[in-house]
């Protein structure tokens, strides 16, 4: 039978880039999700009800280890140029284990502090680790990969996240203490996983006794790319002002996290009359659009110059967001449920349409030999962002109905400013050799 024209075949769909270790690293991302999702939904209610710390105290933790995790992205992306990032993964999957299990052996606050900030290094490490076999092991196709991982993480986020709930009925210490040992475990079997993968060509290191080619598979570098102009080897994210740019601008852009995590529970309880209900309802939203559309989505994102591009329906869905969290204020239950659910799916579009640009940008804007280290100084934008969005959504809320369309048209200028930097630069055509004839004795140039 004919295929349709323009079909893609189900199989190809389905395919995983990067082979084999691709899809075994993908499997490490859903177990590793898994235990996270476990764990997660339970970590305050265990330093509450458990080790029977003060809200105060649990907020100095979790402050003090943010801070801590902030500086595991650069050395990260540092050590991933001199060293394998197979084994620095294994090393930072062990360690978050480690400071994990240690949790068990205190109930005392200064050292359930101390665990919790050593975890919080090698947790926010293996994210940039994790990345960075992503774009190597998938090349070309590192957006199509990171939209399949994207997808499949959230399948495993909610499967812990219920599991949790399930678990927590109990409401026993030992139930408590059971999900954190599946956490544990779930560290244990991904690092055995991450072990049989193979090391992906790197183009800052050598493998396997071979120089990497700058258009290799694992190279952001292949002709044409934003990265391979402008940048002289052995590049430093922290000279590069166009980087560092592009990372400023990545900080607020990631907003969309906290918008969907600590604002619209706020505002849905002290900015509406929408029933409290719904602030659940809102993130089992997010889940089944990112599951629905992260992956389809993705060949819109799939060179730099389609990513660039996405950062104007990125603005748009930022500002829809925006003015309907504002209307969310103005009429009765019916409409500010309606009206919020706009907002949630708005901000879940640009989430994803965000994740999509930020990849591929991020990767391509890097020079081959110094990947590592440039998609560790991007981290930090996350990173900052998890320290620095909360309090703005909660001014925000604070502040009332008309911060929110500020707030979506400061993301819209964000998005445009981003837009225009990330342009592709100009190269500069070498100067043509200008031929100095010899003097000679014949009018036809031959001596």
């Amino acid at each position: 039978m004919k295929k349709e024209a323009g079909r893609v075949p189900l199989a190809r769909r389905l395919v995983v880039p990067g082979g084999r270790d691709g899809r075994r690293m993908l499997v490490v991302a859903v177990i590793d999700k898994v235990g996270t999702g476990l764990w997660a939904g339970a970590s305050t209610l265990y330093f509450i009800y458990v080790a029977h710390l003060s809200v105060a105290q649990i907020g100095t933790l979790m402050g003090v280890s943010g801070v801590l995790g902030v500086a595991g992205p650069p050395l990260a992306g540092r050590l991933a140029d001199r060293f394998p990032v197979t084994r620095l993964l294994v090393v930072a999957q062990l360690a978050r284990g480690v400071a994990l299990l240690a949790l068990l052996t205190t109930h005392e606050f200064l050292p359930l502090m101390l665990y919790s900030a050593l975890g919080a290094l090698p947790d926010r490490a293996s994210s940039v680790l994790t990345k960075l076999f992503a774009a190597r092991v998938a090349g070309p196709q590192r957006t199509r990969y990171q939209a399949v991982q994207r997808t499949a993480v959230n399948i495993g986020w909610a499967v812990g996240g219920g599991g949790a709930a399930a678990v927590l009925t109990v409401g026993t210490a030992s139930a408590y203490q059971v999900l954190l040992l599946a956490d544990v475990a779930s560290y244990l079997v991904i690092a055995v996983l991450t072990l049989r993968c193979a090391e992906p060509p790197s183009p800052s290191r050598v493998v396997a006794g071979r120089d990497v080619p700058a258009d290799a598979p694992g190279s952001a570098d292949g002709p044409g790319s934003p990265a391979s102009a402008g940048h002289a080897p052995g590049s430093s994210p922290w000279r590069d002002g166009r980087y560092l740019a592009f990372t400023g601008t990545e900080v607020w852009l990631f907003l969309d996290d906290s918008l969907l995590q600590v604002a619209f529970p706020l505002w849905i309880v002290h900015g509406t009359s929408a029933p409290v209900g719904l602030a659940p309802l809102v993130l089992v939203l997010n889940s089944v659009l990112v599951v629905a559309l992260q992956v389809p989505l993705s060949r819109f994102a799939e060179t730099p110059a389609a990513a660039r591009r996405l950062l104007l329906p990125l603005a748009a869905a930022f500002l829809t967001g925006g003015a309907a969290l504002a209307a969310s204020a103005a009429g009765g239950p019916w409409f500010a449920t309606g009206a919020v659910l706009v907002a949630a799916a708005a901000f879940t579009l640009a989430e994803i349409l965000h994740s999509l640009a930020s990849w591929e940008l991020s990767v391509a804007l890097a020079p081959g030999d110094t990947q590592g280290a440039y998609l560790g100084a991007h981290g930090l934008a996350q990173s900052a962002q998890r320290s620095l969005g909360p309090v703005v959504v909660g001014a925000a809320v604070g502040a009332g109905p008309l911060a929110w369309p500020v707030l979506g048209a400061s993301l819209v200028a964000a998005c445009l400013f981003q837009h225009r930097l990330v342009r592709p630069r100009q190269r500069v055509a070498a100067p043509k050799p200008v031929l100095i004839a010899a003097r000679h004795s014949g009018r036809d140039g031959t001596p």
